[in-house]
């Protein structure tokens, strides 16, 4: 299977660690946004950020800076579908999305995805621990991007009211340990600080 597009997203207001962007707070010797690069940069064929605001703060990425193309902070479906409009573009078929806060999520979680869409016309899969599913974590197909424009302008936000109006999948992450642990507050980013020097 041809490995997808990537599309960080950071278009959230971060209000629980006082706004900016959180992606770019420290981490070790460098950004949790630098994190999450490392970790998808080999299981996709490009990358792109999704964020708001003025692309310059990023220039430094060297990536494209993906704005929502709907107004109002709708939510991560908004991210998603701006990051299928540039996979379209680019040609591709299918993104794979991961969150700018979440520096420790699985190196296999692109073919893991894709494993669990075998089968299956549009591929659509969001990963799935014991607490339930990751709505920032997925895989999307590019055919279903006029569908998704549409349900946002409807009114839909939540991820998984989306994916199940098209039988989309789960794929399982069991991996020991918070793989999918976010920094939301001060006292997160002092604990992902704690999982880096741990080898996390």
């Amino acid at each position: 299977m041809k490995q997808p597009l990537g599309v960080i997203l950071a278009g959230g207001l971060a209000t629980r660690m006082g706004g900016g962007d959180k992606g770019l707070l420290p981490l070790g010797q460098t950004t949790i946004l630098s994190h999450v690069m490392d970790r998808l940069e080999p299981q996709v064929a490009g990358m792109a950020l999704n964020a708001n605001g003025d692309p310059a703060r990023f220039s430094e990425l060297g990536m494209p800076v993906l704005a929502d193309s709907l107004s109002g902070f709708l939510g991560p479906l908004a991210g998603v579908l701006a990051g299928l409009d540039w996979a379209a573009g680019e040609g591709a078929e299918c993104i794979v999305t991961v969150a700018a806060d979440t520096p420790f999520f699985p190196c296999d979680l692109v073919p893991r995805l894709q494993l669990a869409s075998e089968g299956m016309a549009n591929p659509l899969v969001l990963a799935r621990t014991s607490d339930g599913r990751q709505p920032t974590f997925g895989l999307w197909p590019v055919a279903l991007r006029d569908d998704l424009r549409a349900a946002l302008q409807d009114g839909l936000r939540k991820v998984v009211l989306w994916t199940d109006r098209h039988d989309g999948r789960t794929a399982m992450f069991d991996d020991p340990g918070e793989p999918f642990f976010n920094v939301n507050t001060p006292e997160d980013l002092a604990r992902a600080g704690t999982l880096l020097e741990a080898g996390t």
